[in-house]
C-alpha cells in the first residue's frame, strides 16, 4: 500500500512494465461471480469497473481465493485502494473500458476501503456513434447517447431459467443519422410511458451489442446505467442535433434486417406462401424476408417411422464478457462440449411445419421462439410432454401428437420468414427459416386485402383502357 502523504498512481499510466503501484479509484459497475473448469476442478471469478480521479478507467478481476476475499468488500460506489495485482493487455471482445490494460488479482492482492473522493466521478462514459456500430466486431461492450425515437409497450418474457423478467425496446437515434434498437430491463422498463415521451437524451452505459438476425441490436446490461438529459458535451450535440433538423432527417436504422456486411434496409415482402415460393426460386446469397398469413397444418412429429424430438437440451453456463449463455448442444449427462463441462440446461424447441393458405402449402423449420409461438407452448411444457411420451411408449407418443394436432388450422398465424442461399457441401440450397410468428392482426390484414384489392382492379382498368 502506498505510503502516507505518497500519491497514488494514475490508473492512466498503468503498463505491463510496472510491478510495484497502488491505485485509489472507485467501483463504477460490479459483474456477478461466475466460475469456471480449471483442469480437473472448478475455479471462479468476478469483475469490476475503477475509475480514479484523472478520469483513468480500467477492468479489473478478481480470481479464487481472491475472490472469496473481496466479493463481499467491493461495493458498487465506493472507493478503493487497490495494489498487488497483475497487468496483462485487454482483452478487447470482453473488457468495455477504453484502457489498454487490464488488471487481474488473487489471493495476495490488497484492496483497502478509502475515504470517498470527490474527485472521482460516480461514472464515466466513453461514448460510441451508432454509425460506428455499423463496423464494429460483434459482440462488444459500449456506452451510447441518443435521442429516443420511439419506444414500445413493457413486455413480459421468461429467461433460460424459467425467471419471469420485463422488458421494454427503445430505438435511439444520434447525430450520425443513424439508429439503433436498445432493450431495458426490469425497474427501467417499467417507468411510465410519459418518461419516454417526447424525444428524450438519453445516455446509456454498458450496452451489449450483438448480432439478431443478421441486424445489430443492443441490451442494457443489468450493472450499466441510464441516464436522461445528461449534462455532457455528446448529450448537448446530439439533442442540438435533433433540434436542428435531425427529426426530419431520414435515419439508418441498423437495427432492422440487413445483408449481412452493413448494407441498406430491406423490409420484409407482404405475400402469399406462393409467392414466397416463387421468389424463393430465384434466391441470392443475400436474405430476403417475407412476411405471410397462413394457417398450421401438419407438425413433423416422426421421421421415417420413428418419433422425431421436438425439443434438445441446450447449455444455459454464460460465456465470459458476453452476458448471454451458450445454448450449444449438451449430451444425455448435461455435458456442454464447448465449455467442458457440466451445468445448467434448458430446453430448446426445433421443429419442422407445413403451412397452409388459401392457395399453397410449404414446409418451413421454426426454431425456438417463433416454434413455441406457433405451438402455444412453452419450451418446458414441449419437454414435460416429450418425457411424458418417452416414459409411456407409443400410447404416450399418440397423447403427444394430440395434443399438438388440437393446434392445426386452429387460427391464421403472421408468420415472418427468412430465406437465402447457403451452401451444403459445395452445393447451393435454399435455406428459408420462421424467424418470427405472431397472432394476424385482423384491421391491418383487412386493410392489406382491400389494398390488394384496389391494386388488382387498378391493373384491370389500365389494362382496358
Amino acid at each position: 500500500m502506498a505510503a502516507v502523504g505518497e500519491a497514488f498512481l494514475p490508473i492512466a499510466e498503468l503498463s505491463a512494465y510496472q510491478t510495484k503501484w497502488t491505485i485509489k479509484a472507485r467501483v463504477t459497475n460490479k459483474a456477478p461471480v461466475r466460475t469456471f473448469a480449471k483442469g480437473g476442478g472448478e475455479g471462479k471469478v468476478f469483475h469490476v469497473e475503477l475509475l480514479d480521479a484523472s478520469g483513468g478507467e480500467i477492468r479489473a478481476s478478481f480470481f479464487n481465493q481472491g475472490a472469496d476475499k473481496y466479493l463481499n468488500m467491493l461495493e458498487k460506489g465506493k472507493c478503493f485502494t487497490f495494489s498487488r495485482g497483475s497487468i496483462k493487455v485487454a482483452n478487447k471482445q470482453y473488457n468495455p473500458t477504453s484502457h489498454r490494460y487490464e488488471l487481474t488479482f488473487d489471493k495476495d492482492a490488497v484492496v483497502e476501503p478509502s475515504s470517498d473522493d470527490a474527485a472521482i466521478e460516480e461514472i464515466k462514459f466513453n461514448f460510441v456513434t451508432l454509425r460506428a456500430m455499423e463496423t464494429r466486431n460483434l459482440p462488444c461492450t459500449v456506452d451510447l447517447c441518443g435521442v429516443i425515437t420511439g419506444f414500445k409497450a413493457t413486455m413480459s418474457v421468461n429467461s433460460k431459467e424459467g425467471v419471469e423478467l420485463v422488458k421494454r425496446d427503445l430505438t435511439i437515434a444520434d447525430d450520425t443519422a443513424t439508429s439503433m434498437t436498445v432493450t431495458i430491463w426490469g425497474d427501467r422498463a417499467k417507468q411510465e410511458d410519459n418518461v419516454f415521451e417526447g424525444n428524450p437524451v438519453i445516455s446509456l452505459k454498458s450496452v451489449g451489442v450483438k448480432e439478431f438476425k443478421e441486424s445489430r441490436q443492443g441490451s442494457l446490461y443489468a450493472g450499466g446505467a441510464l441516464v436522461f438529459n445528461q449534462d455532457s458535451p455528446v448529450a448537448k450535440r446530439v439533442q442540438q442535433w435533433w433540434t436542428q433538423g435531425g427529426s426530419s432527417q431520414e435515419l439508418k436504422d441498423i437495427s432492422q434486417q440487413t445483408d449481412g456486411g452493413g448494407g441498406s434496409s430491406k423490409p420484409s415482402v407482404i405475400t402469399n406462401i406462393a409467392g414466397m415460393r416463387l421468389a424463393s426460386e430465384r434466391l441470392s446469397m443475400e436474405p430476403e424476408l417475407f412476411q405471410v398469413v397462413a394457417r398450421l397444418a401438419i407438425v413433423q412429429t416422426r421421421k421415417q417411422g420413428e418419433p422425431q424430438p421436438l425439443h434438445y437440451m441446450a447449455c444455459q453456463e454464460k460465456i465470459e464478457g458476453r452476458g448471454y449463455p451458450c445454448q450449444k448442444r449438451v449430451d444425455a449427462s448435461g455435458f456442454c462440449v464447448s465449455c467442458n463441462r457440466a451445468g445448467k440446461v434448458a430446453p430448446r424447441v426445433n421443429i419442422r411445419c407445413s403451412f397452409v393458405d388459401y392457395q399453397d402449402a410449404a414446409w418451413l423449420t421454426s426454431f425456438h421462439e417463433p416454434a413455441i409461438k406457433i405451438l402455444g407452448m412453452s419450451a418446458e411444457e414441449i419437454r414435460s410432454l416429450e418425457t411424458a411420451a418417452a416414459e409411456k411408449g407409443e400410447a404416450g407418443r399418440e397423447e403427444l401428437e394430440a395434443v399438438i394436432r388440437k393446434k392445426y388450422f386452429d387460427k391464421p398465424i403472421s408468420i415472418t420468414v427468412r430465406a437465402k442461399m447457403d451452401s451444403y457441401n459445395g452445393e447451393a440450397r435454399a435455406n428459408v427459416t420462421v424467424i418470427d410468428a405472431s397472432p394476424v392482426k385482423y384491421g391491418e390484414h383487412g386493410r392489406q386485402m382491400l389494398k390488394n384489392i384496389q391494386d388488382i382492379l387498378a391493373k384491370e382498368a389500365q389494362a382496358g383502357a
